[in-house]
């Protein structure tokens, strides 16, 4: 293997440098569900788009999409080399709510060692990781494997347009794997690899009784009300001991393995980790499952939002006309949204009084993916991390949605490796989302030591 000094000493030598970018990616406020934000989006795009540039990166582009574009670009092929696709997200969740922040979401702001920001750790950090990385070997020497480079900018929405567009631009990202830096590590000193993401379904349920709202006392009684029935039905949804009810839901789950369930006790989320986590003032899930368990490889239901009637203050006595649920499903292999859309309708259409009407909207979807656990990118991941932290990795399966991961097998025939540095308790998606920056620091050094090692 080359020499890793040089790099690993220019890496190491520009730390500020690499703080500094980080800081100034964060301060774009690239939230893509926002259409208010569209130009910032925009501006987050032309930002990694100007990095890819400077290292001197080939067919660099901010290539349009039917919503916020994709930036891509690559390194001057060299036959016999990897050709690796390395997928990061340039977009953040929105900062609701904003009175829990103890800074301002978008100035970023160090508290030891850690960098609050909205996007510090999903997945800004990562990403500028990986660009360091990748700066650091150039600027001494070569990379040893054929990069190409696609940098979404609707993760956080779902990656509704993420199919279309690579079936579309299908040569321009075909690789022998892909690198995904959207993950994280079990702990600041425990390493870890994920082979394993959870898919998604998302909907939005809406029930409807009365042409419009009604006086409660002049009709209540006469006619039904859709929050309740609403309610009612949601409710059916999951057992008491934590089953999702839906017809088939559990049929093409695959069961976890006792080789994975011993690495997954052995991971330091216990009980009480969950507990101090949430805030919540007892655990729930599935029988027969750990917390643990239940988060990374069981699949489940869960009601994201609900809308109906008087919200305001103080009281007001209507019968309302419609109500509105958000849930979604997070699935595990071998599930897919359609499966659970079929059960979902059979569910609704058995439940469902005749005293309203109802419509079932597709939001969102995604297919879980599971890769080789012996697979060549793991096993170099794995030794490079043990290079870093100076301890074996484990390997882990996350409860989170990364759509990239199932579109790449599906659509580019390839698998990918997760490789990210993030930790759980860095707040993702909600008030006060920090970076452990040591993770950070090292997660450079990894990625230069991966980047090595697999060719």
């Amino acid at each position: 293997m080359p020499d890793l000094k040089p790099a690993l000493e220019y890496a190491r030598n520009h730390n500020l440098q690499a703080l500094e970018a980080l800081k100034e990616l964060i301060r774009i406020p690239s939230i893509s569900t926002l259409p208010e934000r569209k130009a910032d989006v925009l501006r987050a795009a032309e930002w990694v788009a100007e990095r890819l540039r400077s290292y001197g990166m080939q067919n660099v582009a901010v290539l349009p999409t039917q919503g916020h574009p994709v930036v891509g670009g690559e390194t001057k092929p060299v036959a016999g080399r990897q050709t690796v696709l390395v997928y990061g997200h340039y977009d953040v969740q929105p900062v609701d709510p904003l009175d829990l922040w103890n800074s301002d979401p978008f100035e970023p702001v160090q508290r030891g060692d850690d960098l609050f920001g909205r996007g510090a750790s999903d997945m800004k950090a990562q990403l500028v990781a990986l660009l360091q990385a990748v700066e650091a070997i150039l600027r001494t020497g070569d990379l040893p494997v054929n990069l190409r480079f696609l940098i979404e900018g609707e993760e956080e929405v779902g990656s509704p347009n993420l199919k279309a567009f690579m079936e579309q631009q299908k040569d321009r990202f075909q690789c022998d794997f892909c690198l995904n830096t959207d993950s994280s590590i079990l702990a600041p000193d425990l390493p870890s690899i994920t082979y394993g993401v959870r898919g998604l379904a998302y909907f939005e349920l809406r029930v409807q009784a009365a042409a419009g709202d009604l006086h409660s006392g002049m009709f209540g009684g006469a006619v039904d009300n859709p929050a309740l029935v609403l309610c009612q039905v949601l409710a059916g949804m999951r057992d008491a001991r934590g089953r999702v009810t839906l017809p088939g839901f559990y049929d093409p789950v695959q069961p976890l393995m006792a080789e994975e369930r011993k690495e997954i006790a052995q991971q330091p989320q216990d009980e009480a980790w969950w507990l101090a986590q949430t805030g919540a003032p007892a655990l729930f899930g599935e029988e027969g499952y750990t917390p643990s368990e239940r988060v990374a490889a069981r699949p489940t239901l869960d009601v994201n939002g609900l809308l109906s009637g008087f919200t305001g203050k103080g009281s007001k006595t209507v019968l309302p006309a419609r109500a509105m649920a958000k849930l979604s499903m997070r699935l595990v292999p071998d599930q897919t949204p359609d499966l659970v859309r079929q059960g979902l309708e059979a569910h609704l259409r058995s439940h469902m009084p005749p005293t309203v009407t109802w419509e079932l909207e597709d939001l969102a979807h995604s297919l879980p993916a599971i890769v080789d656990r012996n697979s060549r990118p793991v096993l170099a991941a794995s030794a490079a991390l043990e290079d870093v932290w100076g301890k074996q990795p484990l390997l882990n399966r996350t409860g989170g949605t990364i759509p990239i991961v199932g579109l790449v097998q599906e659509v580019l025939g390839s698998d990918s490796l997760l490789l990210g540095f993030g930790l759980p308790d860095d707040n993702l998606h909600a008030p006060n989302e920090k970076m452990h920056l040591p993770n950070f620091y090292r997660g450079i050094e990894t990625f230069i030591r991966f980047l090595y090692r697999i060719a």
